[in-house]
């Protein structure tokens, strides 16, 4: 196994790479129906990651980064840092929730044929352990857990290079039929 210094030097690469492809994309902002139409939930997703489609602006406002993508899966990096700090002087949990919800969300988002769309209905965050910006980065992974018509359920972890786990969450997310032209 990779120790921490590998595994961060990793995160930091492909993290890299990715950045390099989605800010030569559009930026962040929303696709337009004509971009989407016709598309599963994890060909947008695939298509945000290659830096084909517009990325959600709160990424680049609290510097996460969707990293990768597969079928009922997520996975989000994050960086730490004061700007995320609350007056304890550890990272605001709220910040790791919203990680965590991204991950969570975009693995339901996955999931969803063309013309389906989810919402997030409840969120569970369990913080185990505090994050500092000495931890240069996270890493939430999203799985689904269940798909159906109406509902979906999904677990999503927040770890360090070194595998320590700072928080989990679930979600439970309400499916259903995007309206035309929206």
């Amino acid at each position: 196994m990779a120790n921490k210094e590998q595994t961060l030097e990793r995160w930091i690469a492909e993290e890299r790479d990715v950045l390099v492809k989605i800010n030569a994309g559009p930026g962040p902002g929303l696709a337009s129906p004509e971009q989407i139409a016709g598309k599963s939930g994890l060909e947008i997703l695939q298509a945000i990651v290659a830096g084909e489609l517009p990325y959600a602006a709160i990424a680049k406002t609290l510097d996460f980064t969707l990293m990768e993508v597969a079928a009922g899966r997520a996975v989000f990096q994050g960086t730490p840092l004061a700007q995320h700090l609350n007056p304890l002087g550890t990272i605001h949990g709220g910040w790791m929730a919203t990680l965590l919800d991204s991950a969570l969300g975009c693995s339901v988002h996955t999931m969803m044929p063309p013309g389906r769309g989810y919402t997030t209905a409840e969120l569970s965050v369990n913080y185990v352990k505090a994050v500092t910006p000495r931890l240069q980065r996270v890493r939430a992974e999203g799985k689904v857990i269940h798909c159906g018509r109406q509902l979906a359920t999904a677990e999503a972890r927040l770890v360090g290079p070194d595998g320590t786990l700072y928080a989990h969450a679930t979600t439970t997310c309400l499916v259903f039929e995007l309206p035309p032209n929206r």
